[in-house]
């Protein structure tokens, strides 16, 4: 461990990590239309084998300096072997990098690149529970360069599909299991919902691991249009580039949610185009249990997000509640003044300063697959006891809109190393 450790830092320290290619086609016609940049350390080496290198680098706690290194050599790479439009560029980004200054090296890069040599970004589930504002941030900053957005290893991990919905990714990733192990009724799921999210943002869909004919085959069956794997190549050095037909990826829109403003809330995002109602708390308690009942029956991973004004209204009642639902759901958060980071067990605790207006807010959002739905509340401060408290609401099952105010929770949701918007 020592000697690797040693390794490491003499292969960073020297800009030895390379990059190679995987191609790219589009499965209707063959055509190369991009490649994939995997990382590689030095050949010969104890860590020439990437998941040796990214080992050394989790013992020695460096992941977030090899991710960049990788990403730089990406990038060099392609600049080297003249890669430019039409053809685009796909790289790998760890969570564990998503919060740390971009190098110096890196932005020089992307600055001459720019314009280019479309870029696309992949994203893993790991992202979104490790770190959810560092992960939305680092998409704005991708999308700020012009790059495009994907989510990876959809299918491994129940997850991928959660996080589907706030990136409004451009490339939804099929994981290599979809295609190369045996339909069964939870890949129909996967599929299915992949192909809704293609449908509401028309996203690209790509699958991996193709080695096969039948792997083809299946993926085209699948809905997707482009594909990877050693049946069209294997990774190694850029081939002389000449011109592809077209660049088979169209922009997603970003949804609302990528447009947040630190001032927003849930409700003033949903309040400014839906009807506001007014109630007291026992009606909203009984809102919010019925969604909550909605996201445990959604039967798909979900993301829940929740506002409770101060940590001492997440009661042990609701605790209980919110450890079911952490069961079942890809990410449960809970956020209010002084919340701590475990208020229940699975359950993602995150404090809100004072100063938030958020504070004033009792909100709960629901994102899966293929359901999404939303109570956000205001408090008007009544000088009454809690039961007759009144609240301005809003309900709404409007699919953006949720997003959208999910996200505005999501992105007060992180570590305090994380409250750079640095790229990634």
């Amino acid at each position: 461990m020592t000697q690797d450790r040693t390794e490491l830092d003499h292969v960073l320290a020297h800009g030895r990590i390379r990059a190679v290619y995987q191609p790219i086609v589009e499965l209707a016609s063959g055509t190369v239309v991009g490649y994939e940049a995997l990382a590689r350390g030095p050949r010969g080496s104890s860590l020439e084998r990437p998941d040796h290198l990214f080992s050394a680098a989790r013992d020695a706690g460096r992941v977030a300096d090899l991710d960049w290194a990788c990403r730089t050599a990406a990038l060099a790479g392609a600049e080297a072997a003249g890669l430019g439009s039409p053809y685009t560029l796909f790289i790998n980004v760890e969570p564990a990098a998503l919060a740390t200054p971009m190098p110096a090296a890196f932005a020089l890069l992307a600055e001459r690149l720019a314009g280019r040599l479309p870029v696309v970004v992949e994203f893993t589930e790991r992202a979104l529970a490790a770190d959810p504002a560092g992960l939305l941030a680092a998409a704005d900053a991708a999308r700020g360069f012009g790059w495009r957005i994907a989510v990876d290893d959809i299918g491994a991990e129940p997850a991928s599909l959660a996080l589907m919905p706030f990136l409004a990714p451009d490339v939804l990733k099929l994981d290599l299991s979809l295609v190369q192990q045996r339909t069964t009724i939870e890949v129909a799921e996967v599929i299915s919902a992949v192909n809704a999210q293609a449908e509401r943002t028309g996203a690209t869909v790509l699958a991996e691991g193709i080695e096969t004919p039948e792997h083809e085959r299946l993926a085209i069956e699948m809905g997707a249009r482009l594909g990877q794997g050693w049946l069209f190549g294997r990774p190694g050095e850029l081939p002389q580039q000449d011109s592809a037909d077209s660049d088979p990826l169209t922009p997603v829109a970003p949804l609302p949610s990528s447009r947040w403003r630190r001032i927003d809330t849930p409700y003033e995002l949903v309040a400014r185009s839906r009807a506001v109602q007014r109630a007291t708390k026992p009606l909203l308690v009984a809102m919010s249990k019925h969604l909550e009942r909605q996201a445990l029956a959604l039967g798909a991973p979900a993301v829940v997000a929740a506002t409770f004004q101060q940590a001492r209204q997440f009661t042990p009642a609701t605790a209980r509640r919110y450890t079911e639902l952490a069961r079942s759901a890809a990410l449960v958060v809970a956020l209010g003044e002084a919340m701590p980071p475990s208020p229940a067990s699975g359950v993602v605790g995150a404090p809100i300063d004072a100063g938030d207006p958020i504070v004033e807010e009792w909100s709960l959002a629901v994102v899966g697959p293929h359901f999404a739905g939303a109570v956000l509340a205001r408090d008007l401060g009544d000088p009454a006891s809690d039961a007759e408290r009144r609240f301005d609401y809003v309900v709404t099952y409007d699919r953006d809109l949720v997003v959208a105010a999910a996200a505005a929770l999501l992105r007060r949701v992180a570590p305090a190393r994380a409250q750079r918007p640095e790229m990634a």
